[in-house]
C-alpha cells in the first residue's frame, strides 16, 4: 500500500512543483484565449475541491447547501483527499456517488489518483468549480483541469497572498474578517455575477448562525460505545490533546490537559474524564492517564473510528479541545466545546455549534497564521497556547456543565 505522503512533502511540494506548474498553465490560457466569461454563469453542475481538513468541510456547509439550492442536490461534487471524505459522508448533503477521492498513500498514487479523478469530472461534464482551498496551487491545478467552464477560487490581487498563477474565471478577493464559513459562502455566490465585476460585489450575509447538518447515530453504534465507557458515569468530560499534523503549533501542552484532568476529577465528584486520539496518540495520552492516576480517568485513543468520535460526542457533556477537526465534527452534536486557539484565530475559524466557546489568550503575536502567509510561521514556541491557564478551562468546562443542567 506504501506509506501515507507527508502534510510536510505535500506543502513542500505544492510550493517547489505546483507553483511553476500554475505559471506554465496560466501562459497556456493566456495563449488560447478567454471565453466569454463577462455574463452572469449559469450553471447545470458545481463542483467543490476541497482536498484537505475534514474541520473545515464542515464550515463549508453553509456554502454546500447553497449549491444545492442552484442547481439541486443530485447536481453537487466534491473532490477530497480520500481520508478525508468521512465527514462528507457523514453530513450528507452530497450524494456519496458524487464524491471523488484522491489517495495519498504514495506519490505516486496520489498523482494516478488526481488523473483518475480528472478523467471522471470531464466525464460528468462539470461546468462550475468552486476551490476552497485557501491559495493552494494542487487545488488550483485541479480546478483549472476539470474542464468546468467557470472556475471560482481566491486570487491575491495586491495582497501577500501566495502566487497560484491566473486559473480562475472568477477571482474573489480574500477578506481576513469574514469567518471562514462566510469566506466560502463569497465563493460560491460568485458564480451569480459576471467575471468582470469582480473582485467586488455586494454580497452581504446575515448574522453568524449555525448551519451544519446533525448527528444522529443508530442505537446499536451507541450501545457499543457506551460499551467501552465507565457505567456509573453521570457526567464524560472529553479531552483532545491532538492538534493534527497541519499545524502541531496548535496543541496546548499535555501537561496542561493533565493537570486539568487532575483537576476535573477532584473537584468533581460525578465526572468521568475520556482522553480521545488516534492510535498514533495513545502513548502520549496513555502517559495523561498515568499522571492522574485515578479510576475516573480513562483513554479511548486508538480505540474509535471517527464515527466512533462522533457517537461518543452524542452522550458526553464537554469535549476541551485545540483548534483542529473534532472540535467541528463535534458540532455535528449537541455536546458542549471549548475550543483553544492560539496560532490562528476564532473569528475565522471558530466551530459552527451554539454550544461552544472559545478561548484565546490574545497575546502580541497571536495569530500569526493564516490565508495570505499560506499558513506558514517561524514561531518555535507556541506561548500564544501556554498563556491560557488551566484555570481559565476549569472554569469553562465547570459554566458549560452548569449551562448544560439549565437547558
Amino acid at each position: 500500500m506504501g506509506l501515507p505522503v507527508r502534510v510536510s512533502i505535500l506543502q513542500k511540494a505544492d510550493r517547489i512543483v505546483f507553483a511553476p506548474v500554475c505559471f506554465g498553465l496560466t501562459v497556456l490560457r493566456k495563449m488560447a484565449g478567454r471565453r466569454d466569461e463577462n455574463a452572469p454563469p449559469a450553471p447545470q453542475r458545481i463542483l467543490f475541491v476541497k482536498l484537505a481538513e475534514q474541520g473545515s468541510t464542515v464550515l463549508a456547509a453553509g456554502a454546500i447547501r447553497r449549491a444545492v439550492e442552484l442547481v439541486g442536490r443530485e447536481n453537487v461534487y466534491f473532490l477530497v483527499f480520500e481520508e478525508n471524505r468521512f465527514i462528507l459522508d457523514v453530513m450528507g448533503l452530497v450524494p456519496g456517488e458524487n464524491v471523488l477521492t484522491v489517495p495519498t498513500r504514495s506519490t505516486l498514487g496520489m498523482a494516478w489518483g488526481a488523473l483518475r479523478a480528472l478523467r471522471a469530472l470531464r466525464r460528468r461534464q462539470i461546468d462550475a468549480a468552486v476551490d476552497l482551498e485557501f491559495f493552494a496551487r494542487f487545488s488550483a491545478v485541479l480546478t483549472f483541469l476539470s474542464g468546468a467552464r467557470w472556475r471560482v477560487g481566491l486570487h491575491p490581487y495586491f495582497g501577500e497572498g501566495p502566487y497560484r498563477g491566473d486559473l480562475m474565471t472568477h477571482r474573489v478577493i480574500y477578506n481576513p474578517h469574514l469567518h471562514t464559513s462566510q469566506m466560502f459562502g463569497v465563493l460560491v455566490e460568485a458564480l451569480r455575477v459576471a467575471a468582470d465585476e469582480l473582485p467586488t460585489f455586494d454580497v452581504r450575509f446575515p448574522a453568524f448562525r449555525h448551519e451544519v447538518p446533525t448527528f444522529a447515530p443508530a442505537e446499536a453504534e451507541a450501545a457499543a460505545i457506551r460499551r467501552i465507557l465507565p457505567e456509573p458515569a453521570r457526567r464524560l468530560i472529553l479531552l483532545n490533546p491532538n492538534a493534527g499534523d497541519m499545524l502541531p503549533l496548535r496543541r496546548w501542552p499535555p501537561e496542561r490537559y493533565r493537570e486539568l484532568a487532575a483537576r476535573l476529577i477532584a473537584d468533581l465528584p460525578d465526572a468521568w474524564v475520556v482522553v480521545t486520539g488516534t492510535g498514533d496518540e495513545v502513548a502520549s495520552a496513555d502517559r495523561i492517564v498515568r499522571g492522574v492516576g485515578s479510576p475516573r480517568c480513562l483513554s479511548v485513543a486508538g480505540k474509535t473510528s471517527l464515527r466512533d468520535l462522533l457517537v461518543l460526542y452524542t452522550l458526553s457533556d464537554v469535549l476541551v479541545t485545540n483548534d483542529s477537526g473534532p472540535a467541528h465534527f463535534a458540532a455535528l452534536t449537541s455536546i458542549d466545546v471549548i475550543t483553544l486557539f492560539g496560532p490562528e484565530t476564532p473569528a475565522l475559524f471558530a466551530t459552527l455549534s451554539p454550544h461552544s466557546v472559545a478561548l484565546s489568550a490574545g497575546i502580541a503575536c497571536s495569530p500569526c497564521i493564516n490565508a495570505l502567509n499560506n499558513r506558514q510561521s517561524s514561531c518555535r514556541d507556541n506561548r500564544c497556547m501556554k498563556a491560557i491557564s488551566v484555570d481559565q478551562v476549569f472554569g469553562q468546562v465547570v459554566d458549560r456543565l452548569r449551562r448544560r443542567d439549565a437547558r
